[in-house]
């Protein structure tokens, strides 16, 4: 069943060495084999392919989800700004916003998520306890 396999995020860019510097310098992903077109990434137990598109950016949704650990959210986070990651805001509800980092409160639960993006215009996302 289809179900039964591990998805693979596909994220289109422009200029795949500007991708590369990206995804590895500042995400951190361990590149995989070279394919025709773009390149693999491990991330977890899962991993996505970036390749070269002329639609690269086009997307105005969340493209890409990386779920972290509560308690390694904030070095993450903070690991990403001092490598120069702007996060975006949105208008979502049931969300408090501080300093780039959306609260989101449902029920008795909370979640922390940022947004931002690649080099594209990608948006990604670094949230925690989603899945």
């Amino acid at each position: 069943m289809i179900g039964d396999h591990t998805p693979v995020p596909t994220l289109g860019v422009k200029d795949l060495a500007r991708a590369r510097e990206f995804y590895e310098g500042v995400l951190g992903l361990e590149p995989g084999p070279d394919m025709p077109g773009g390149v693999s990434y491990k991330a977890g137990s899962g991993g996505l392919f970036v390749y070269e598109s002329e639609y690269a950016g086009t997307n105005q949704a969340t493209a890409m989800m990386l779920e972290v650990p509560d308690g390694d959210f904030d070095d993450q986070i903070a690991d990403l700004r001092d490598k120069g990651v702007s996060f975006e805001t949105f208008d979502l509800p049931e969300t408090e916003w501080q300093d780039g980092v959306a609260t989101m409160r449902m029920g008795d639960s909370s979640f922390r998520s940022v947004w931002f993006k690649d080099p594209d215009g990608n948006i990604l996302n670094v949230g925690t306890g989603m899945g």
